[in-house]
């Protein structure tokens, strides 16, 4: 897929991720958005509570798996918020509203990374990824469900000796600060 067209794709659905509120324990909505984003894009999506994961369409369970995770729910705004936080405005080139930052400017990157990678052929890593829920409140329906399921653990019996690209902000500094943490 065309990088310019993805950019597109990923701005776009970061806005509407910004327009529809997502509270942690209230994720359903946004987990509609990506869900139906990512079938839109003729990808069949997976979904557990409101986390939705998905694997490359070449997926091999003998070779190793690279996870992109990030997660859809955000914190409520602080009243000190100067701009309506659930109306997404592009001010001098940067998006603000509820969540841009994040995860959601992380996720839609990591999404947009998949579907680049979705369909090429012969890679030595599989792709995985999983938009979940309940990460700002460490809530137990979030990553930690999912990682327990069968549905989700089973295609690739964990990571096979892959990895884990976690979008976070950093101030776009790489940070392995939290390697091998699961809360």
């Amino acid at each position: 897929m065309n990088r310019e067209i993805l950019y597109d794709a990923a701005v776009e659905l970061l806005k509407q991720l910004i327009a529809t509120p997502s509270f942690s324990k209230a994720e359903d909505k946004t987990a509609d958005i990506i869900e139906q984003f990512l079938r839109s894009k003729n990808i069949p999506a997976n979904r557990l509570l409101n986390n939705v994961w998905c694997v490359n369409k070449y997926f091999d369970a003998a070779k190793p798996t690279i996870l992109l995770n990030s997660h859809h729910d955000t914190v409520k705004p602080d009243p000190q918020y100067t701009k309506d936080p659930f109306e997404p405005i592009i001010e001098e080139g940067k998006l603000y509203g509820l969540g841009s930052n994040d995860a959601g400017g992380c996720l839609v990157s990591l999404i947009a990374a998949f579907l680049f990678f979705y369909d090429k052929e012969d890679m030595k890593y599989n792709i995985a990824l999983a938009a979940t829920a309940e990460e700002e409140i460490s809530g137990a329906n979030g990553i930690e469900k999912l990682l327990a399921s069968t549905e989700f653990s089973s295609p690739f019996r964990g990571l096979g000796g892959g990895g884990v690209i976690v979008g976070e902000p950093t101030q776009t500094n790489l940070a392995i600060a939290e390697k091998g943490l699961l809360v």
